[in-house]
């Protein structure tokens, strides 16, 4: 097994920065309460992608990713 750390992608396009932040939504009228898709969002757009969100009304929590990169707090 690897010592090294799996480096996560922010998920906004074209974007390559290193995520910080797990985005954790679904949309109600097509995901039932127990199925949530996750975005993974670097520190310049963590807002953007909230908001892009938000906007729709979609359920959402955001999450710090461990420091060691390889899973969501």
């Amino acid at each position: 097994m690897s010592t090294t750390p799996m480096r996560h992608t922010c998920s906004r396009a074209g974007c390559r920065a290193e995520a910080t932040t797990a985005i954790e939504w679904r949309n109600p009228r097509i995901h039932t309460g127990d199925r949530v898709k996750t975005w993974l969002a670097c520190d310049e757009h963590v807002t953007v992608l909230r908001d892009f969100l938000a906007a729709r009304a979609f359920p959402l929590a955001l999450r710090p990713l461990d420091p060691s990169g390889d899973r969501v707090r």
